[in-house]
């Protein structure tokens, strides 16, 4: 028996020399896939189609199987079924209506399938007719927003975002597929916007819309002019930004409470003691599971209403209770199919229900201190391309806020004070934190702390420079603002500035392996400039004289690092070789840092000798450095507050291409019609029509 015979529902057996019966639908099929019309002998064919239950798997696998010159013979009939699936569409029989919109996505998926070499054209060709296309597509985006702009069921509504996430994800790159001209055309936006300002519809569909405008923005980004990217960098509208933020934020929140009850789950209980006993390979195992589902086309959904629309910025900031899903009544959907943690849509009450009574004692939130939570897990383990990716555009996003003057006021404002619980790597020499001993703080303080985090943990054989370089990047940019602005933070300087010491430390003790991959040297002068920045500038943003006086004591604690430094990149800058430009601006730019070790270490030696003290204390350093600023000269330089801005174009552009390549597979992988069962749909339909 064939394939196709396989998947073709068959009925019953009469007897071992018959051949199986076949479900009415099936035959249907075949009479669309011989060569004449199936209307010629049967008025009514098309009307009794749409009746029928659409078995998928067998249509799908009949296109598929079509041979190159069975497809002019059928073209015909094909091209009639789109248009007759798109008149269905505008039927009072709802019925109808469910079928129609199941066998376009058949239809879609089918052709692409097996005509994966094909052009663009050749496939519209066959599915609709080219010269008709137009029309037809036209036909069909119209149909489509009626039903979600209209009072349509909402099983109907979650049909029509299904089918047009299926249409878009059909090709492995979002770009090449052509049908998406005329999704451009005859734009679904204002149909996105509809569905997400509305708390109720938010409730329902928020996830695939907000997805499904993520996808379209990324459709010939760089070749064109793309009307979704346009159209979304200017909308204004208070609750469709609000409802955009909602969906992301609780889909996020979601894969925070998902990971945090693993965690829970793993360090407890016997298991837990077991594998304290054998050690930590099982924990080892659970964590990496955990760490590798992350929720892609969430992300980038969240960079693109940052990156492209400044409004967007106001939303990140806005202040409500922490919830926790779990405690609260969830309703299940039909819609959502069963995903990898983190990629599921959150649950419908969650992202309908703004308004939630206000606990004195609750803690407030707000869609960055999730991010920042969610970042805070995923840039644990980098290891695979996968994680790093997800990493990286995270680091994408914190950048585009560090640079906003907006997101840097409300980062920096002092009344607006949260306890940010951010998730840490387990290390044997460092203790877990305890999240009751997190002070209330300016949110600038958690993206630092995020900051700190990974320098501090990410220091390994295979160094993750790009994400380092970002990382950098992010706490020059709010220094900067701090610098402008006079903002002096209340943070503990300490903990950054050892951090970025143990991050040279780490480039000079690997150098020859990681000169094989990496120019270092450009990360060694992000990091020497950062000191530079608190060299200069530091008496405007540091919080007390007391913070700059540690800042040289750190310097001069650690002055052997800044003299190797020193030693081996002047070796490399008086060498020929590829490296000889960039160690020589590290060179020039460690002036001030040699001055200051230079200039205390004879003073801090002499006052040693003179009191007769082998070993100094902090305070007594302190004693000598406070005394000898005086006769400190320091050379000033320029540029220090000066940053390049982001441009996604071209640095970024490879990046997104791939990332978008995999959400797409991701996302058709998941959006199945099957998953919104056809007998639960026709049971409601049944009885309402």
């Amino acid at each position: 028996m064939s394939q196709v015979e396989k998947k073709a529902g068959l009925l019953r057996r009469t007897s071992s020399s018959k051949k199986p019966l076949k479900e009415k639908v099936v035959l249907m099929y075949d009479e669309i896939f011989a060569k004449e019309d199936p209307a010629k002998n049967n008025p009514r064919f098309w009307d009794e189609l749409f009746l029928m239950k659409v078995n998928l798997e067998y249509l799908e696998s009949k296109l598929e199987s079509v041979d190159g010159e069975d497809v002019q013979r059928i073209q015909d009939n094909i091209n009639s079924l789109f248009h007759h699936c798109v008149q269905a569409l505008g039927e009072e029989h709802q019925i109808k209506v469910v079928n129609a919109l199941q066998t376009l996505c058949a239809l879609f998926r089918g052709v692409h399938q097996k005509n994966k070499s094909a052009s663009g054209f050749d496939i519209i060709n066959m599915l609709m007719g080219f010269d008709k296309a137009e029309q037809r597509m036209k036909d069909l985006m119209e149909r489509l927003d009626s039903l979600l702009c209209g009072d349509s069921s909402e099983s109907l509504k979650s049909l029509c975002l299904k089918l047009l996430l299926c249409l878009v994800t059909v090709t492995d790159n979002i770009s090449q597929n052509t049908i998406l001209e005329y999704v451009m055309i005859n734009s679904i936006f204002e149909a996105i916007l509809q569905i997400l300002s509305d708390a109720s519809s938010r409730g329902q569909h928020g996830y695939d819309a907000v997805v499904l405008l993520a996808l379209l923005v990324n459709y010939r980004k760089y070749e064109s002019v793309n009307p979704y990217i346009v159209k979304l960098s200017i909308v204004d509208d208070e609750p469709t930004l609000d409802g955009m933020g909602m969906v992301v934020h609780q889909a996020l929140t979601e894969y925070n409470r998902q990971y945090k009850d693993k965690e829970e789950e793993n360090q407890g209980g016997f298991f837990s003691t077991l594998t304290s006993m054998v050690g930590s390979m099982f924990i080892a195992d659970a964590d990496e599971k955990l760490s590798v589902q992350t929720n892609e086309a969430i992300l980038l959904a969240l960079y693109e209403a940052v990156h492209l629309n400044r409004n967007f910025i106001t939303v990140l900031a806005q202040s409500h209770p922490e919830i926790d899903i779990a405690a609260t009544p969830t309703t299940t959907t039909p819609t959502t199919p069963t995903t990898p943690l983190g990629t599921t849509p959150p649950s419908l009450d969650m992202m309908s229900n703004p308004e939630l009574p206000l606990d004195p004692n609750l803690q407030t939130s707000n869609l960055l201190i999730t991010f920042l939570k969610y970042a805070s897990i995923v840039m644990q383990d980098t290891k695979d391309e996968h994680r790093l990716n997800s990493a990286r555009l995270c680091l994408i996003i914190l950048t585009c806020i560090a640079e906003d003057q907006y997101a840097d006021a409300f980062l920096h404002d002092d009344n607006m004070n949260f306890r940010v619980s951010l998730h840490r790597m387990p290390m044997r020499h460092r203790k877990k934190a305890v999240d009751k001993n997190i002070p209330s703080r300016p949110l600038v303080c958690a993206v630092l702390d995020l900051m700190v985090e990974f320098i501090v943990t990410h220091m390994m054989k295979d160094f993750p420079m790009d994400l380092y370089l970002r990382c950098v990047q992010i706490i020059h940019k709010l220094l900067c603002y701090q610098k402008k602005c006079r903002i002096r933070l209340h943070y503990t300087w300490r903990e950054l500035w050892s951090a970025l010491i143990n991050l040279l430390k780490f480039l000079l003790s690997n150098e020859t392996t990681l000169l094989a991959k990496h120019n270092i040297f450009h990360l060694a002068l992000l990091v020497v400039n950062l000191f530079n920045m608190f060299i200069t500038y530091g008496d405007t943003f540091l919080p007390t004289s007391n913070s700059y006086d540690e800042l040289y004591y750190e310097i001069v604690r650690m002055h052997q690092v800044f003299d190797n430094l020193y030693c081996m990149v002047l070796r490399v800058s008086t060498n020929t070789g590829q490296w000889k430009e960039a160690a020589s601006k590290v060179t020039h730019a460690l002036v001030n840092v040699r001055a200051i070790i230079n200039h205390f270490n004879p003073k801090i030696e002499s006052y040693a000798a003179v009191n007769h003290i082998s070993q100094l204390s902090e305070d007594q350093v302190l004693e000598v450095v406070r005394s000898n600023y005086d006769t400190l000269t320091l050379k000033l330089q320029d540029g220090l507050d000066q940053f390049e801005r982001y441009s996604e174009q071209p640095k970024e552009a490879a990046f997104f291409k791939e990332l978008v390549r995999s959400i797409s597979l991701n996302v058709r992988k998941n959006v199945s019609l099957n998953t919104l069962s056809q007998d639960v749909l026709l049971k409601e339909f049944s009885t309402i029509s």
